[in-house]
């Protein structure tokens, strides 16, 4: 037998924990490198980010229900709740890692430096990682022959150029740095964007600010957590069978939902764009708190002064203490070159399937979850995960570099038809198909055929029921004895933790 192949993972979050479980099923040797102390990256909370590691703020929910961000083959514990609060996703990610024994793949307090090249790479495909002990300052190099980036894209905060912006005395931060309202009582406050940081942020402010304004450029849908009879928004909206309508019909069906919970029109937070057009906000307070007064909203900051702002539309300068600007991040990998990945206007990356870079000779090189979804990115980690190592020991294959390349023109056209052209959106993809078309890449696709004629019963929860991960678990490599059962008792698992709320 030949020798294993060695994978290195950069980043022990959600995604490196993915990395760490497909190779260690693939029968990979597997290390992964993580700069802090810790697992769970985003997940695991810091008071402040002086530790340069981003983490989310101090009372941050999940916007996706726990059965759609479960791993495929690991349901969360029945006793947590429907919308888990960051500690108990950070609770489950330990308990993943704890289970499928990946702790002892981690090398913690270790930063790549830099990834390039082997010597060898143009026969082999290898790649040189320069990695820095954090605790002896010493570096190292090792050859590797596949590097999986799993650091996520929420690392480098960027703020929009304005006028007059350095005239500015109050207080100016971003998103990341915002942890909780201590501090910000009696304040005068400006939230800049309308995603669901700057919504969750103005909401939270709004129970101890003086006042709070949220200015946005486009609008935003805002969607609750709960829909049709408390059903939780991905399991509600997320089903394979809804693929088969057209687009624009569930596009209008949804916008009439969504204005039924609030008025967008009316409560001025209405886009000129259609509801699939952008990427979801998720907010179940903020139209209490604008038909309060508790958020005013604006149109965008046309330019600054020494106290304050002028919002487009507007004559007087309106005056705030504090700015927090909610305005997306610049993808950066320090770690990698620009003939290795490069990175455009915009935060345009050209990448097959969303993984690899087309241009490279040996595609032993991914990026994991540089994706942005409208649903959880729990599974897109884990199967992007899965397909690279299938890729790794040769149980599938990539197309040509030429074919790469069509597929990459071909996502970049239907980027631009069906979704608003901004930073925010340049790695927008449809979550169902994303994953669909993933996993049928390397055999996981459930087979609707075959079980329309051997499992009517799961048939029908697979295609008019929730979108569960699960499903990519019922065939093909690593299947799982457990997926079937996991599919159709879902809802015990969602509405246990409440006394009363199982559904019959």
């Amino acid at each position: 037998m030949g020798t294993k192949k060695r994978i290195v993972v950069i980043g022990a979050g959600m995604s490196g924990l993915t990395a760490i479980k497909a190779c260690k099923e693939g029968n990979l040797e597997v290390v992964c490198y993580e700069r802090s102390g810790e697992l769970g990256g985003l997940w695991r909370y810091h008071e402040n980010n002086n530790d340069s590691l981003p983490s989310v703020m101090k009372n941050t929910l999940s916007n996706t229900s726990k059965e759609m961000s479960a791993f495929s083959d690991f349901p969360p514990p029945n006793e947590f709740p429907t919308y888990l609060h960051h500690t108990l996703v950070l609770k489950y990610l330990e308990m993943y890692a704890e289970h499928f024994d990946l702790l002892g793949s981690i090398s913690y307090f270790h930063e790549v430096i830099e990834v390039i090249p082997s010597e060898d790479y143009g026969t082999t495909g290898r790649w040189l990682v320069k990695v820095r002990n954090l605790r002896s300052d010493e570096t190292r190099e090792e050859v590797f022959d596949g590097v999986m980036v799993c650091v996520g894209h929420h690392g480098h905060p960027y703020i929009p150029t304005y006028a007059n912006l350095d005239l500015f005395t109050g207080k100016t931060l971003h998103s990341a740095e915002y942890k909780s309202s201590t501090g910000m009582e009696n304040q005068r406050v400006l939230v800049i964007g309308a995603g669901n940081s700057g919504c969750d942020i103005a909401t939270e402010l709004s129970t101890v600010a003086q006042k709070v304004y949220l200015s946005t450029r486009r609008g935003a849908w805002i969607y609750p957590r709960l829909f049709e009879k408390g059903k939780p928004l991905d399991i509600y909206l997320s089903r394979r069978y809804k693929m088969l309508l057209p687009a624009s019909y569930e596009a209008k069906k949804l916008e009439k939902t969504l204005d039924k919970t609030m008025d967008h029109k009316r409560f001025g937070m209405k886009p000129y764009h259609a509801v699939t057009s952008q990427h979801p906000t998720i907010n179940d307070e903020i139209q209490y708190k604008l038909l309060s007064g508790s958020i005013i909203p604006k149109r965008d900051v046309k330019e600054f002064s020494q106290n304050g702002v002028l919002f487009d539309g507007d004559e007087e300068i309106t005056i705030v203490d504090v700015v927090i600007f909610s305005t997306g991040f610049n993808i950066k990998f320090p770690f990698l070159t620009d003939d290795i990945l490069r990175v455009g206007k915009n935060n345009k990356i050209l990448l097959y399937k969303n993984m690899f870079p087309p241009q490279l000779k040996y595609h032993t090189l991914a990026l994991i979850t540089l994706i942005q979804p409208n649903g959880s990115l729990f599974p897109v980690a884990e199967l992007q995960s899965r397909y690279f190592v299938a890729l790794m020991i040769e149980k599938c294959h990539l197309p040509s570099t030429e074919k790469m390349l069509a597929y990459v023109r071909k996502t970049e056209g239907f980027r631009a038809r069906n979704y608003v052209q901004s930073a925010r959106h340049s790695l927008e993809a449809p979550w169902i198909q994303y994953l669909d078309d993933l996993a049928g890449e390397f055999g996981v696709k459930p087979k609707m055929a075959s079980l329309l004629v051997k499992d009517p019963k799961l048939f029908w929860a697979c295609l008019h029921g929730p979108f569960l991960p699960y499903q990519f678990r019922l065939n093909g490599p690593h299947k799982w004895n457990g997926a079937r059962d996991a599919i159709l008792t879902y809802k015990n698992r969602m509405y246990q933790h409440l006394r009363n709320g199982q559904e019959k």
